[in-house]
């Protein structure tokens, strides 16, 4: 699951929209190598494609994702971008495109995918590259990727870079991630005389101290889950990854959820619900829901990604150092998703390279683009927080040093999750309509105090088979 993330700014553009980034139609393929008008005429048959964009080339690349007019901090940078990025290839034209709320919904997804008007570089999710790959929508650019043309590809997380290889092929290139961990409210815990620099690290110790928040009283819950619009099965399985689980087991073909671990993680959550009293009466919650919860002192603790506080902050008016977080209890895996950007099968070889050239520049290079944390901090942007993050080695040293000198936020806070990182896992395949079988468990088990775990975990066994079947 991706959450939309919005900014506010203080910051004069450089760059108009009108000029930079205007909002028109898919650019026709092609190339310019050979001399062309830029609009993706030629052939780009002598194009090597493992070496850098000549900055000679005239080329136009259509990408979608550029922050809405009403995110003026976050349009104002992409603009900026663009003119620094034009300073080298002052022959490229970015064109870039916004969609309000999300930049990718599902459905809009779909049918951009099946009627081939993706842009010629498209935002999409660690999980969409089958579907993507299904619909012939991504080029193969694992020639057009080396360490000439992306010179820290070999500091980039494997794991995050894995999400978008199949059969050794890359198809695009990352611009953030996240792994889940405990959410905690740092006033509550200390009310509850709990150490909130410490989170509880078992899903035993989670219990305890929800009993303890939710004993404050005044409408309080300890513990938040979610259990509506996809997002309860979500975070089932950051639980039963949590445990040393699985969703889906190795084929990729059965579910393997019903299982010890399953019926352990819905026993904890119906005691705590129904025992325990500590999650609060209203439930069938989702995204956003929980986030108020805990913006407004209402809630000690949940799952999430650190980006949740910049949500918090921003739209609902929460204090930075409010928040804190731990690795997600239990410490075997943690749920780890993001996103990325491909590139459309069939455009231009020169079209590619502008498009590798880009991705590099604003999404791959540590102090430029989003990892910019000094103008971040000049913008009112939040800098501190430690994911995204994308980097190995040097290169997560540079960055890491220079969150913490222009950070805008008490980066201790984290610690915890920082000191002991959990290895992430991948959402399961068919993700989403998996998600949706399982937020009937959820809510079964949290609004039913007679609940039959086994048979709800039974019937979704069933209905995630189907869904897997139909691969």
């Amino acid at each position: 699951m991706i959450r939309a993330r919005f900014r506010r700014t203080r910051r004069a553009g450089t760059v108009t929209l009108a000029a930079a980034l205007t909002l028109t139609a898919l650019a026709a393929c092609g190339t310019s190598s050979s001399g062309d008008d830029g609009n993706g005429s030629g052939t780009g048959a002598k194009t090597d494609p493992a070496a850098p964009l000549d900055p000679k080339t005239k080329v136009t690349i259509t990408i979608d994702c550029m922050p809405p007019a009403a995110k003026a901090a976050e349009l104002r940078q992409w603009n900026e971008d663009v003119e620094e990025f034009n300073r080298k290839y002052p022959n490229v034209t970015v064109e870039g495109r916004s969609t309000p709320g999300q930049c990718l919904e599902p459905p809009r997804f779909t049918a951009m995918l099946k009627a081939k008007s993706q842009p010629d570089v498209f935002y999409t999710y660690f999980t969409d590259l089958p579907q993507v790959l299904d619909n012939d929508g991504a080029q193969d650019i694992t020639a057009y990727v080396n360490d000439r043309t992306v010179p820290l590809i070999e500091d980039i997380d494997p794991e995050v870079l894995g999400s978008l290889k199949k059969d050794g092929k890359l198809y695009g290139l990352p611009t953030s991630n996240y792994r889940m961990g405990l959410l905690i409210n740092r006033k509550l815990f200390t009310q509850a005389g709990l150490d909130p620099d410490a989170p509880p690290r078992t899903w035993d110790e989670v219990r305890g101290a929800a009993r303890r928040i939710a004993g404050l009283g005044g409408g309080v819950a300890g513990f938040g889950e979610y259990s509506a619009a996809n997002t309860g099965g979500w975070h089932f399985t950051a639980q039963v990854y949590s445990l040393g689980g699985d969703v889906v087991d190795a084929s990729g073909r059965k579910a393997a959820f019903n299982s010890d671990i399953g019926r352990q993680v819905a026993k904890n959550l119906h005691a705590m619900r129904w025992d325990d009293d500590s999650m609060g009466k209203t439930q069938l919650l989702k995204w956003g829901d929980l986030q108020k919860q805990i913006a407004t002192d209402k809630l000690g603790m949940f799952l999430a990604a650190p980006d949740d506080v910049t949500y918090m902050v921003q739209q609902l008016g929460a204090e930075y150092g409010n928040f804190g977080m731990g690795p997600i209890p239990g410490g075997e895996n943690t749920l780890a998703g993001g996103n990325n950007y491909m590139i459309k099968q069939g455009i231009s070889a020169d079209k590619v390279k502008a498009a590798v050239a880009w991705l590099n520049f604003r999404f791959t290079t540590v102090g430029k683009g989003q990892y910019d944390w000094e103008r971040h901090k000049a913008d009112d942007l939040p800098v501190g927080l430690p994911q995204p993050n994308l980097w190995l080695n040097g290169s997560k040293a540079r960055d890491d040093a220079a969150r913490r000198k222009f950070a805008t936020m008490p980066v201790e806070n984290f610690k915890a999750f920082t000191d002991d990182p959990v290895p992430g896992k991948a959402e399961p395949p068919r993700a989403q309509e998996i998600y949706k079988v399982l937020d009937n468990v959820m809510s079964g088990i949290l609004t039913d105090e007679d609940a039959d775990i086994d048979k709800l975990l039974s019937t979704a066994e069933s209905q995630v088979d189907k869904v897997l079947a139909t691969r």
